[in-house]
């Protein structure tokens, strides 16, 4: 699969955020410029990865949950979601899903499978969720409780496309007891300045991004079980110290349970 170098991808863009290094001067370009239009976005960014985290750290020790369906995983940094999960509940299974061949050469020589747990990548997007599911059960059981995880990925979606329908296909294929996470980048929070990075990677970035309210994000929860504090700034979701409540970040994200 061959790396177009010239236009910038979102996992890509990401990792220049993270202060990584795999990243190409297109990405680094688009990286800059929303920096510019958002200066906090370094903070979101941070802030969305420490959500992940907790989550993860919520559904494995708390809920009890076994099984995760990642999806939109980005380049693989630290407290990835098998690592954080696997830590507190050996033996859970992760499938990753992606559409960036970077991201696909890092999750070849990083995800492997052992004593700790099955750690598996599915290259596919987001829209296609028949072959996510049908590739995701070779690893995961569905009979089982999944947790669903959709961090920072559903902006990628326009309205045209029917993100709703998405996310409902997704959870017609788990049983009840299994979880749906999500963060998405907040269009009525520090709204001047979204906007703005928003126009900004839509003129750089290969995926466009469609940022939504708060009142936009909480229908993807609908017939589900909010999990305490429900859907919240992602900083304030069960943070783990005041440092971590105050970080600039705007993004929504909350966890739901289907019953």
């Amino acid at each position: 699969m061959s790396i177009d170098t010239s236009v910038a991808h979102v996992a890509r863009v990401y990792d220049y955020w993270l202060g990584g290094k795999d990243n190409f001067a297109a990405d680094r370009r688009a990286g800059e410029q929303a920096i510019q239009a958002y200066p906090d976005i370094v903070y979101s960014v941070r802030a969305n990865r420490a959500f992940l985290a907790r989550t993860v750290r919520y559904l494995a020790a708390e809920a009890g949950i076994r099984q995760f369906l990642d999806i939109g995983t980005g380049i693989p940094t630290a407290n990835n979601t098998h690592e954080v999960a696997q830590s507190v509940a050996p033996g859970s299974d992760v499938v990753y899903v992606d559409n960036d061949p970077v991201v696909l050469t890092h999750a070849r020589a990083l995800l492997v499978s052992g004593e700790q747990g099955r750690t598996n990548y599915i290259d596919a997007d987001l829209r296609d969720t028949g072959r996510i599911l049908a590739e995701a059960a070779l690893t995961l059981d569905f009979s089982q409780p999944v947790a669903i995880m959709l961090m920072a990925i559903l902006q990628h979606i326009d309205e045209a496309e029917d993100p709703n329908a998405i996310v409902s296909s997704l959870l017609a294929a788990v049983p009840p007891g299994s979880y749906l996470t999500i963060s998405h980048p907040a269009a009525d929070l520090a709204a001047q300045q979204m906007a703005q990075m928003a126009e900004r990677l839509n003129k750089l970035m290969a995926e466009k991004v469609t940022f939504r309210t708060r009142a936009q994000v909480a229908p993807f929860f609908e017939g589900l079980a909010m999990v305490e504090p429900g859907l919240v700034r992602v900083q304030e979701w069960r943070p783990d110290t005041e440092m971590e409540a105050k970080s600039p970040a705007a993004l929504w994200g909350g966890m739901g349970r289907k019953a």
